[in-house]
């Protein structure tokens, strides 16, 4: 494979303006063919044959006018009033907002009955005029404006509006992107200390943003053939820039070491690009694997997130090796250009390095290292033990919000259970219940612990269906909402379906608590046979599936602690515990896992390299963390810079994914990769490069470091140390 990789680079490398030219006509026409044929992106959370799913089904086919949403106008009297006193000043915000785009309708609070006991909070029912999936956030953005910010009039009083609903919540924006430019601004700040020049330094954030660019409108064409969720641009480009830079990073890097041990500029580079630059595509095709493999949850959420972060990784590796190669043809010299401080460093051998030493101090002693390390990582992953999670609701988004003004206002005037409606949905075209037995449905629903009130039937215009909304005690994210569903379900018949936001997020859980064990079990399969493919090993892919997933559960626990349990959430800018989000933690699953065997294929390729070279299993782990230990960290605090850019949106939800991702890449970068791979190596020895000799016969062979004319004995016993091969560490020309 390193050959191939280094043959793509080079003819890119050959001919630098026409590669250049290239991206640049391919960027442009990704954004015209967007710009003309590109679709909106809207959230599918439906979980395909579900109760929640046909329910909707049912009110889609028959009930079109209720299938394209509505939202919530709340009104509060001032001073702790009546609205009565204030009729003339609703019926003027109504006729307003009315006149609102994407409004067909709005009912009045004071005919409809939607009037808390002490009159002094109502609410209008705002119906859409196209359905909600097909509005966007920005539009909902302009309606939530459009409402908050109309005055009724000069005589108007100190009347409150606020807009509020399910569809306003999830629609929500997130504020602005600033924290971004911070997280790239401290990725900067660490790439001018591993590098020492200004335009080193620059030049992998310059080829992330490209390639991110790229990618954005690469998702917004996959968005006019399938529904595309209105998270999956910020996740891709969060794993994007990271990744971006990270793999830019790691290519300069090697081939500043090239430049520097007196190769010129094209021999160094050749040798670049067949070493890291086959690490790269390797590395990022594990994460493209990783983040497709979503697909298998069968939820159009994550699905469409998945394959858009593998977009978005899949731009990055490609920018690598060919964007990357052309720019440093042409910078040539110049890429130490800019040079921070005035003495031109000089590069040390790996002998004289701290990371040399610190690897023979862990060969020395590795059982206090390993039990150490693993001591650690149980204890950040304990919590995760108690993980419940669940969906957020309006009631944990930030106060200023308008939706979340709206969910404490219907909450105090009507209770909380209003703002988690259960639609019960009977079927009479099926067999089993007519108009009569809907009325002995709802009685029965009634009658269910934690109901509080069951709303009058509508049924459809040909008679087949019949609808009506029954509300519970309980909040939406609240489990004794899940639970008060189940109940109902156990008492309606086969033909009655309950949806609404609770019933159609727990839908949703149980559908990945399904398919949860076949999908980590595919993305650790394919992880563990390419591994096994490269490194020709048994146990090398054995440790990284072991040391990934206790970094991710480090994570989990985390999240567990901050979130759950509230411990410095409002460092976080919450207001005490929140729900765990059940999709992110699936989300993070294969992002932290493709992104863990990134620094697992760095460090170990560069130790392979050595072990061919040497035959030496400890001092290839010392030569192996000298020449890869202060990139590897630099690329962590690169990603840890980025992913908590996150921790600073309002949204609860990318706050956990922020702070998950920097716990995770943080704690591999140092714990698992310094300490705990380099203890268990020197632990195993040899037998780390053990391999039946069947196996080795019948798998394909991929290589990505170390000499392409050098076949690995395989089949050599665990006790027994292979013989070195002459010169078979030499990166050029192989």
């Amino acid at each position: 494979m390193n050959r191939l990789i280094r043959a793509v680079a080079m003819a890119s490398a050959r001919h630098p303006w026409r590669t250049i030219a290239s991206w640049v006509l391919a960027v442009v026409a990704v954004f015209f063919l967007a710009a003309v044929g590109g679709g909106t992106f809207v959230d599918d959370f439906s979980a395909p044959g579900s109760q929640s799913s046909r329910a909707m089904d049912l009110v889609g086919s028959n009930f079109p006018e209720a299938a394209k949403g509505n939202a919530l106008v709340v009104f509060e009297a001032p001073g702790g009033a009546s609205l009565e006193e204030d009729r003339a000043d609703v019926a003027a915000v109504l006729e307003k907002v009315a006149g609102l785009d994407h409004v067909a309708s709005v009912t009045d609070p004071f005919q409809a009955g939607t009037l808390s006991e002490d009159g002094r909070i109502g609410y209008s029912v705002m119906t859409l005029d196209v359905p909600e999936r097909e509005m966007g956030k920005p539009a909902f953005a302009t309606l939530s404006e459009g409402v908050t910010s109309i005055d009724p009039g000069a005589d108007a009083t100190d009347m409150r509006v606020e807009l509020g609903g399910d569809a306003v919540f999830l629609n929500a924006g997130g504020g602005d992107s600033s924290h971004v430019g911070i997280g790239l601004l401290v990725a900067l700040l660490v790439l001018l200390v591993v590098f020492g020049t200004f335009v080193a330094a620059v030049l992998p954030i310059g080829l992330a943003l490209v390639a991110v660019g790229a990618a954005i409108g690469g998702i917004t064409l996959m968005a006019a053939f399938m529904d595309v969720s209105v998270s999956a641009v910020p996740v891709a480009g969060l794993v994007g820039l990271g990744v971006g830079v990270d793999y830019a990073l790691f290519v300069v890097a090697r081939y500043r070491e090239n430049r520097s041990a007196g190769r010129d500029n094209q021999a160094a580079l050749a040798g670049a690009m067949g070493t890291s630059g086959a690490a790269v595509v390797f590395a990022g095709g594990t994460v493209v694997i990783a983040t497709s493999a979503l697909v298998i949850t069968g939820v159009g959420v994550l699905t469409s997130i998945g394959l858009a972060t593998a977009m978005m990784v899949l731009s990055s590796v490609i920018a690598a090796v060919t964007l990357l190669p052309a720019l440093l043809s042409l910078l040539g010299d110049r890429i130490d250009k800019g040079r921070i401080g005035r003495r031109q460093r000089t590069v040390k051998a790996a002998e004289e390095t701290a990371w040399w030493r610190f690897g023979h101090r862990v060969s020395a002693r590795p059982w206090p290292y390993l039990l150490a390390s693993v001591a650690v990582l149980l204890a950040i992953a304990a919590p995760a033990l108690w993980m419940q999670t669940g969906f957020p609701a309006a009631g944990d988004a930030p106060k200023e919000t308008t939706h979340r003004q709206a969910y404490d206002l219907l909450t105090e005037g009507f209770g909380v259970g209003i703002n988690a409606p259960l639609l019960v949905v009977a079927d009479l075209g099926a067999p089993g219940t007519d108009a009569a037995g809907v009325e002995a449905v709802a009685e029965d629903i009634a009658a269910v612990p934690g109901i509080a009130s069951v709303g009058e039937p509508q049924t459809s215009e040909d008679g087949d269906t019949v609808v009506f909304t029954a509300t519970p005690t309980t909040g939406p994210a609240d489990l004794d909402t899940s639970a008060t569903i189940d109940r109902v379900r156990d008492v309606i018949p086969g033909n009655v379906y309950i949806s609404g936001i609770t019933a159609v997020t727990d839908d949703l859980s149980a559908q990945l608590s399904a398919k949860l064990p076949l999908f980590i079990g595919a993305v650790i399969a394919v992880s563990f046979l390419l591994l096994m493919m490269v490194f020709r090993s048994i146990l090398v892919p054995v440790k990284a599936a072991v040391m990934n997933l206790l970094s991710i559960g480090a994570a989990y626990g985390i999240l567990v602690a901050v979130f759950q349990w509230g411990w410095g959430a409002q460092l976080l800018g919450l207001d005490g515990p929140t729900p765990i989000t059940s999709i992110i933690v699936i989300i993070m699953f294969p992002i932290l896992f493709g992104l863990s065997m990134d620094y697992e294929v760095f460090l170990l390729s560069r130790i392979r390299e050595e072990y061919d070279r040497t035959g030496d299993n400890t001092e290839s782990v010392a030569r192996g963390l000298a020449g890869t230990g202060r990139v590897v960290t630099s690329a962590g605090l690169i990603m840890v810079a980025v992913f908590s850019s996150f921790i600073f949106s309002p949204i609860p939800s990318l706050k956990m994914l922020g702070l998950g991702l920097a716990v995770a890449i943080l704690i591999d970068a140092t714990v698992v990769r310094m300490m705990l791979v380099p203890a268990t190596m020197a632990l195993l020895g040899h037998a780390n490069w053990w391999l039946p000799g069947w196996l080795d016969r019948v798998l394909p062979r991929l290589t990505v470091e170390g000499n392409d004319d050098v076949v690995p004995d395989s089949t050599v016993a665990p006790w027994d140390s292979p013989t070195p091969t002459p010169g078979a560490g030499e990166l050029v020309d192989r």
